[in-house]
């Protein structure tokens, strides 16, 4: 394992910060039964292996704590293997993928690089085989190229008709297609010659994915198992990156054998040779530009800027809602760069998702090898905005996770909270406040599907703009967002409810809670902020307001009435809790003179009498409850919630006996 895992697996399992060879729990046995799973980690043992320290520590009778710490440490440390374990694997997809793009760069033998396409799609999805077909125009069919892990003679000669079998299907119509169990699927026009040899491989689920060369299909790339599995949308996605790969493989060194032919062919016509090969060299010199700046984790911009050096025109990156619709369409639809007005357009895709568009403004006219250039940089920039979504995805995955202990309080250890948020640059010593937001008005379950998906990936953007955390719960998005300087609960839930509404273009009600401090020291107080935004959503559309935002201040009483499960001591708390906690410091009588003066109708005068004191007393009482509760706090909403505060109060409050 890298010094760099290992370190991070230390410190995840024992606490950042503490000195190497010292407890970083509560005592000597914590850091005791950290240590036999530091080893593991820093071996690269498999799972199996961390069972044994709590195995041999029941066989030899240790006492029962000890027990519990070698537990919860292996939790940690399994915790702790499966993030390294799964950031290996987005490293090795990511080195990949840019390894083969440095390999097209190179393009020196079309079959070692098909080979390295098929070596690796087949170690990165875990199949027992790998294998690609390119199609026969003159037969009308479709053959094998290359195979990796096929041990068939039968199975490396099929030869598939068009619409024939997976293969022959996906060859037809230019989709992916994919069963977890080919001989039990009947979508596929199953053949005696293709159903033997899948037979004698011993096949059962398999995936294909087109080789596209502009809107014709040229061949099929295909992953499959010998046993039942399903394929998930990401892997998917890599096999079509790959395929993409190849094609561009493939129309590279068609591309070389052309001009090598051109070159032979045009001996006499050494000026067009000249310039063709200035061309070519141009596109080389580009090619290796961006393997350079993949390789470097260079961005879409430094592609565009490298292209443009190249092309001798301005190449900017557009999102695909800002780029031109109608040759947006067209570049989808043919596959190739097209020109628009006074320049080119590129679309950006990844397994047939539209990411956006690579326009160059400046040559109205583009060498065909050029126009082939922007497309190359269009398929490096779509693999570039993959590799950023990967990691925004792992990052909310994280978020979540952490958002997702503090609500169910399964960590309790201070420390440990504080490392793992300020990993995602959140302070949770700050001041927090819980958010609880719902989309209102999707029309069907697709479509409400669909906009939960785009709420939550825009909560998770919010949060991490904002220092915060996000995650998905009760069919909704729930949010911990720290408050700033000068913002109200109130005010924060309003301006969640316009942002998220903004960005899944669908109204979202959002509820907060009171602002939180010490939220480490409280392992159950996000939990119950929670249930208060909740119980604020709630009120909020029962009263009507859907697409609002608001807390649970802004209801008073009516909160109580309104929501689902009624917050008893919150509401006297927030309402004259400042008025109980004077009472209870200084032994005044606070509380029984409100009680008296709300009574007597609010007379002092009649007060003074109720409590035998002179009225003097009471207005002194009173000024004393007017600093405490506010200026308003005769006013008749307040005068009304401050009274139905007494009562709830005096009824919870133990008998006297």
């Amino acid at each position: 394992m890298p010094r760099d895992h290992v370190q991070s697996a230390e410190r995840s399992a024992t606490g950042a910060g503490a000195p190497a060879g010292r407890t970083a729990g509560p005592g000597p046995a914590a850091g005791d039964a950290q240590t036999p799973f530091l080893e593991l980690l820093a071996r690269g043992a498999s799972a199996d292996a961390y069972e044994q320290p709590v195995l041999l520590a029941r066989a030899e009778g240790q006492p029962a704590e000890r027990i519990a710490a070698l537990e919860h440490a292996k939790l940690l440390a399994l915790r702790v293997r499966s993030e390294l374990e799964g950031r290996r694997r987005r490293e090795a997809e990511l080195s990949a993928l840019f390894e083969t793009a440095h390999d097209l760069a190179g393009l020196r033998d079309l079959d070692a690089v098909l080979r390295a396409i098929v070596q690796r799609a087949r170690s990165l999805l875990g199949t027992d085989v790998a294998y690609l077909s390119l199609n026969d125009p003159v037969r009308g069919d479709t053959y094998m190229r290359v195979t990796e892990g096929s041990v068939a003679a039968r199975f490396q000669q099929l030869r598939l008709g068009m619409g024939e079998g997976l293969g022959g299907l996906v060859a037809q119509t230019a989709r992916p297609y994919v069963t977890d169990d080919y001989f039990e699927d009947d979508r596929f026009q199953h053949t005696p010659a293709i159903d033997a040899g899948v037979r004698d491989e011993g096949l059962v689920a398999i995936l294909g994915v087109p080789l596209m060369l502009g809107h014709h299909v040229i061949g099929v790339l295909f992953a499959a198992d010998r046993r039942a599995r399903v394929f998930e949308r990401e892997q998917i996605a890599l096999l079509g990156s790959f395929a993409a790969l190849a094609a561009a493989a493939i129309d590279t060194a068609n591309l070389l054998a052309e001009t090598r032919s051109a070159l032979a062919g045009l001996e006499r016509a050494n000026e067009i040779i000249q310039d063709r090969s200035a061309v070519i060299e141009r596109a080389s010199d580009v090619h290796d530009r961006l393997a350079e700046l993949v390789l470097r984790g260079g961005g879409v911009h430094d592609v565009a800027a490298a292209v443009s050096q190249v092309l001798g025109g301005r190449v900017e990156f557009a999102e695909a809602a800002a780029a031109p619709a109608r040759a947006l369409q067209a570049s989808c639809a043919q596959g190739h760069a097209v020109a628009h007005e006074d320049g080119w357009i590129a679309a950006v895709t990844a397994g047939g998702e539209l990411l956006g568009a690579l326009v160059l403004h400046g040559p109205p006219g583009l060498d065909p090898v050029d126009q082939r250039t922007l497309e190359r940089a269009a398929m490096v920039t779509s693999l570039l905005l993959l590799a950023r979504r990967s990691a925004a995805e792992a990052e909310q995955r994280v978020r979540g996770e952490l958002l997702d202990d503090l609500l169910d309080a399964r960590v309790r250890d201070p420390r440990l909270l504080r490392d793992r948020a300020a990993r995602l640059h959140a302070d949770l010593d700050a001041t927090h406040v819980v958010l609880a937001a719902r989309l209102e008005g999707a029309a069907d379950a697709d479509r409400e599907a669909d906009a939960r998906r785009r709420l939550w990936a825009a909560a998770s953007h919010l949060a991490a703009t904002r220092h915060g955390l996000a995650a998905a719960r009760d069919g909704g998005t729930v949010l911990l967002l720290p408050l700033a300087p000068g913002d109200t609960a109130t005010d924060l839930a309003r301006r969640t409810a316009r942002q998220l509404a903004a960005a899944v273009h669908e109204p979202v009600t959002v509820g907060a809670s009171a602002p939180l401090e010490d939220l480490t020291a409280r392992p159950d107080a996000v939990a119950a902020a929670y249930a208060e935004g909740r119980r604020c959503l709630d009120a909020l559309r029962l009263l009507g307001r859907r697409g609002d935002g608001a807390a649970a201040e802004d209801f008073g009483f009516l909160g109580l009435l309104l929501a689902g499960e009624r917050d008893i001591a919150g509401f006297v708390d927030r309402t004259i809790g400042r008025v109980v906690a004077y009472d209870e410091r200084r032994g005044t009588e606070l509380l029984r003179t409100l009680d008296a003066y709300f009574a007597c109708g609010m007379s002092p005068a009649r007060t003074k009498d109720v409590l035998h004191v002179h009225v003097n007393t009471v207005a002194q009482r009173l000024e004393r409850v007017g600093r405490l509760l506010g200026d308003d706090w005769q006013a008749p909403s307040r005068a009304l919630e401050i009274q139905l505060a007494l009562r709830l109060h005096r009824l919870s409050a133990p008998v006297r006996r």
